[in-house]
């Protein structure tokens, strides 16, 4: 097992450095006291600052700095990371399994509103059927919106811009700049 070397007083030291570079990217007012520090595998130390952004609980700005030889200190990255107990978004869930358990809770209710006596749960039968979304409906909309896009295809070309023809527009721009001349010269003759 390797060890992580020891930090570098200088790297450790490198605050106003770190703090300098989070400024190009956030607000100092969000951007808190020094939170401690993180050796990583390579000899490069993540300075830790607490965070005051809203909506971001215990997360930190860390920002990486490096030495490459005597020369001073880099920032080779900046990044807002979770610490310990700060607050995830939920993992995520496809949504065939978002779905399923949807259906299942709305069978659920409509089982429980039927078992309370409640009239409008004798649709929960419906609810139960693996086949909630008719196939038949769905098949009939597909012919529709393939009849529409025949349809479509007859009316739209090349020019065409949602249903219009932009040649047309730049023909009604000229007739109104012909009906502008026209109605200037009317009044240089009054």
């Amino acid at each position: 097992m390797t060890s992580k070397p020891d930090a570098d007083a200088r790297l450790v030291g490198a605050h106003d450095l770190a703090l300098a570079a989070l400024g190009e990217i956030t607000p100092a007012s969000t951007v808190g006291p020094a939170a401690g520090y993180l050796i990583e595998e390579d000899g490069s130390v993540s300075l830790r600052f607490e965070n005051r952004l809203a909506g971001y609980p215990g997360w930190y700005w860390t920002v990486t700095v490096a030495q490459v030889d005597d020369e001073d200190p880099t920032v080779l990255e900046l990044e807002l990371l979770p610490g310990d107990g700060a607050l995830l978004a939920p993992e995520w869930v496809p949504w065939a399994e978002r779905l399923a358990e949807y259906r299942a809770h709305q069978v659920e209710l409509a089982e429980a509103a039927a078992a309370a006596g409640d009239e409008s749960a004798e649709d929960a039968d419906d609810l139960d059927d693996e086949d909630a979304l008719d196939d038949d409906i769905l098949d009939d909309d597909d012919d529709e919106l393939d009849e529409d896009d025949d349809r479509a295809a007859d009316i739209l070309h090349a020019g065409d811009l949602d249903g219009v023809d932009i040649d047309e527009l730049d023909e009604s721009d000229d007739d109104a700049d012909a009906l502008d001349a026209d109605a200037g010269e009317v009044d240089e003759e009054e």
